[in-house]
């Protein structure tokens, strides 16, 4: 990873923005990590990876016999219309 102080990222804007299309780029301000600048593919990727669904494969036996035994909280009661 590349990193660059905030004042020479403003300077040199373009060629840094053509650097993180292949390696990101940590920009400092005073001596500290302050922000990272990274393609828009990869950017892409680590958002599809937050919302990644689930299926019963990933979960073990142990994982579905605590979901089995949960106990939802009275308050949940209001949201009982979105699984019936």
């Amino acid at each position: 990873m590349v990193k660059v102080a905030s004042a020479e990222f403003q300077k040199n804007i373009g060629r840094y923005q053509d650097l993180a299309l292949t390696e990101p780029v940590m920009v400092t301000r005073n001596g500290r990590e302050r922000t990272v600048l990274i393609s828009a593919s990869e950017y892409d990727r680590l958002k599809k990876r937050d919302r990644r669904v689930m299926t019963l494969d990933d979960f073990t036996d142990e994982d579905i016999a605590a979901i089995e035994r949960a106990v939802p909280l009275p308050e949940s009661k209001q949201f009982n219309h979105e699984v019936e």
